[in-house]
């Protein structure tokens, strides 16, 4: 008899584990793993209480997050014993069984499933038909393990064929044998002893007709695979005999010309000796084997890789820079690394001709990371890179790729297997130093199959790609030569181990002046080819052209500029084509009749001086503009309000502005009343657009003082920069695309970081013009350019509005009049 298990009085509701594909029974020992949050919720809060906890099984295993109706009514009281948490967040418990209860009624709350419950008293039934289901159960379950049944083990088994409890021994067989679970729920509902060994002597009987069907399938597919290998070699005896007739020798002449091939390459020795041990596997098998098509798809793809075939670099550093001038606008830091190779490449190549330098620490590449938003030219500079250099170019996407073997290939072992998506490439370039791109490489995924970013850290490290390994070829191949160059539009988002072996140059979003530029050399010459336009019949104007990139085009780079060029180009071609005219010229005026309404309206300049509204400048991937932040003070008990979709950090941004103003209300000739009888309330427009950002640090402390203080802040004064609570001014990013934006809204005066001054230098002068720049490195300053009048202003100001000497004294003239 098993031992007395002590079973609790349920007084309370008890916490259930949802469990999927299994059923627990009484007086069991088990390990269970829970990964599920419901799961973990429910054994957290059963060992917050008495330890108790309800095993119940889903109806169906397929649903993640179950609720009470996915859950049967009858479960299992179990005690958890110990509990040990998984660095995943995972918990493994060992838990003993002690009785099987019936759900009264479940209840959800907070996340986790609770029961009432009863235990169920299980009656032993019909004494005879107990003892002889018993020991036919016995007789079946032994006859069910020496048939050699692979579900249970040898020892597993032995342990139930020596429990003497019918009731128990029913339960361990369900527990163990492979059986559906409804069946083991079932089993566990059994109203009574007798009646739950019948049900599992139902189920083992079915396991046993099913055993010995499959034995009967097992010796008939032994039988006619027997026939088909008789089969075989008496057609390979056919086929010999047919040899000796006619007297072919065409495997005999493949082997060979693989051979030939092999000899007239100049591939390392470990490869050689890998493709001699396959061909001389090859020239022992039949040509018609699975296993020789492998082998001589293995050979084919060896010999067409270029060991030493390499392209001659033009190391002319003028005809590189006309070539990349004349196919992209821009990009001066590109293509001044580009031409920083050259020059290097050409120092080394005269000094290794001297015999002062290794040949081979002349050819080693650099790994460039060209990283910004998309459409401004990163893939395409990689092709011009090429061309300059005289190199075949290859483009690999590494978009959406999960997989490991994408870059090191499969194993010869796996049907179907082939190389990586590098050794692929490098084969169909032809040459072993090409210009690789390695396309959207910050897109890169992970799953069971591997990490293809780890794979790529050996392709992208000068000290170990001279040696690659491709699991296809299994042999090492030099990707010292070739110049990778990788994409990417977030660069956080790419792994630091991989980020660490590229040297980053960083892509900025087209300015307007430049999308223009782009359009006149580039856009409207290819959109012109594209629509079967010449020159002279289609023409934009400058005016109508900006309006274009302005007002129907919002974006980092020029993709949508191109397209909304290509739209007008066919509008014209349409009208040619129909003879409504020979010569289509676009204006400003006329664009709204192609394009429709404007679809973006940028912000500009406010039309007065207001209190408590301050100009601030943003910064996004498609450009920089101005926002308007507005603070408004009514009577309250201090609150604080912020509205306007902001940031966490950006709301921080707003306290410390507060905090700041009250430390310094004194010398603002702000009353400490003011701001603790009234609601201070901070709003930015474009209320459904979400903004975040330290950089409105100054915008908001500004428009704050001015609103507590009455004073007005000047509406052609643009701000940007993070405020600290003592008030000094940080730097910020974006500055250059922060000022474009503010130029184009109307604003004269920009107030910016003083430790952002190094960024003013990469801002062309002729931008600037017109603009007048103020370097600050306090807020005092900051107030004292934007604020009409300035600092002194604030020493002259009467009441604040909303305080209580203001509220008197607006009562004691009232009741004068």
């Amino acid at each position: 008899m098993a031992d007395p298990i002590e079973i609790p009085a349920f007084e309370h509701p008890v916490p259930v584990c949802p469990v999927r594909g299994s059923v627990l029974y009484p007086t069991m020992v088990m390990p269970i793993d829970a990964g599920r949050p419901i799961s973990i919720r429910a054994i957290n809060a059963a060992l917050d209480r008495d330890r108790t906890i309800v095993i119940v099984s889903q109806r169906d295993r397929e649903i993640e997050e179950p609720g009470a109706s996915d859950l049967f009514e009858v479960g299992t009281a179990c005690h958890i014993m110990r509990m040990k948490k998984n660095p995943d967040g995972g918990i493994q418990m060992l838990v003993r069984a002690v009785a099987r209860v019936r759900v009264r009624s479940y209840t959800e709350g907070s996340g986790v499933i609770e029961a009432d419950v009863e235990a169920l008293d299980v009656p032993q039934g019909d004494s005879v038909l107990l003892e002889a289901g018993f020991r036919e159960l016995k007789e079946k379950f032994s006859d069910l393990v020496e048939s050699g049944n692979r579900s249970i083990q040898a020892e597993v088994a032995q342990f139930v064929m020596n429990l003497e409890d019918a009731g128990q021994f029913a339960d361990y067989v369900a527990y163990h044998l492979d059986f559906r679970v409804a069946d083991k729920q079932a089993v566990l509902e059994a109203e009574s002893v007798a009646e739950r060994i019948r049900k599992v002597l139902v189920l083992i009987d079915t396991e046993l007709e099913l055993q010995e069907t499959q034995r009967r399938l097992q010796r008939e597919v032994k039988d006619e695979i027997d026939r088909n290998q008789r089969e075989y070699f008496l057609r390979e005896q056919i086929k010999a005999l047919q040899k000796e007739l006619s007297g072919s020798d065409d495997e005999e002449d493949e082997v060979e010309a693989f051979r030939e091939k092999l000899e007239s390459l100049d591939i390392p020795e470990v490869a050689m000796k890998e493709a001699t041990r396959e061909l001389n596997r090859l020239s022992r098998m039949h040509p018609d084997s699975a296993e020789a098509s492998v082998i001589r798809t293995y050979l084919t793809t060896l010999t067409e890789l270029p060991w030493n075939t390499r392209s001659d670099d033009m190391l002319d550093m003028d005809h590189a820079g006309t070539v990349l001038d004349e196919d992209h606008y821009g990009l001066e830091k590109v293509k001044d690394r580009v031409l920083e190779y050259l020059a290097v490449r050409k120092l080394k190549q005269d000094r290794a001709k001297k015999g002062e330098l290794d040949v081979t620490e002349v050819n080693k590449g650099p790994i460039l990371l060209f990283a910004g938003p998309p459409g401004v030219g990163k893939t395409s500079i990689a092709q011009s890179i090429a061309k300059s250099l005289g190199r075949e170019y290859v483009r690999i996407s590494l978009g959406g790729a999960r997989d490991e073997s994408d870059i090191r290939g499969h194993r010869r072992t796996y049907i179907g297997s082939m190389p990586g998506r590098i050794i692929q490439g490098i084969r169909s370039a032809g040459t072993k130093n090409p210009v690789f791109l390695l396309d959207e490489v910050d897109k890169l995924g992970v799953s069971y199959q591997g990490d293809p970013s780890s794979a790529l850290l050996e392709v992208l490290d000068p000290a170990q790609n001279n040696s690659f390994v491709d699991h296809y070829l299994g042999v090492p191949f030099d990707l010292s030569e070739v110049l990778f160059v990788a994409t990417a539009n977030y660069a956080q988002q790419i792994p630091e181990a991989l980020m660490d072996r590229m040297e980053m140059i960083e892509f900025s979003s087209y300015i307007e002046q430049e999308k223009l530029e782009i359009a006149k050399r580039y856009l409207m010459p290819r959109q012109l080819e594209e629509n079967g336009l010449k020159p002279h019949q289609f023409a934009i104007t400058d005016g109508a052209l900006a309006r274009v990139v302005g007002a129907y085009t919002r974006e980092a780079g020029v993709r949508n500029l191109e397209r909304t060029i290509g739209t007008l180009a066919r509008k014209a071609a349409r009208r040619i084509a129909r003879g409504d005219a020979k010569r289509v010229r676009l204006t400003e005026r006329s664009l709204e009749g192609y394009l429709g309404a404007e679809r973006f309206t940028p912000e500009s300049e406010g039309e007065e001086n207001l209190v408590g509204v301050a100009t601030g400048m943003y910064y996004t991937p498609v450009g920089g503009d101005i926002l308007f932040v507005e603070t408004s003070i009514t009577p309250g008990k201090g609150g604080f309000v912020l509205t306007g979709q902001l940031g966490d950090v950006m709301k921080e941004s707003a306290r410390a502005a507060l905090t700041y103003a009250k430390a310094n209300a004194e010398r603002f000739g702000i009353r400490r009343e003011l701001i603790e009888e009234s609601e201070i309330h901070i709003h930015v427009p474009a209320g459904s657009t979400p903004k975040e950002g330290p950089s409105a640090g100054t915008a908001l402390a500004t428009s704050l003082i001015s609103a507590l203080t009455n004073v007005a802040v000047r509406k052609d004064v643009a701000m940007t920069g993070e405020v600290t609570l003592r008030g000094r001014v940080l730097p910020i990013g974006g500055l250059r695309e922060k000022i474009l934006g503010a130029k184009r809204a109307g604003i004269t005066h920009i107030i910016y970081p003083a430790k952002n001054a190094a960024d003013m230098k990469d801002i062309a002068s002729h931008l600037k013009k017109s603009l007048e720049m103020h370097e600050v490195d306090d807020l005092d300053q900051v107030l004292d350019i934007a604020l009409v009048g300035g600092l002194a202003s604030l020493e002259t100001q009467g009441p604040p509005p909303g305080s209580k000497r203001a509220r008197r004294s607006a009562s004691e003239a009232a009741a004068q009049a």
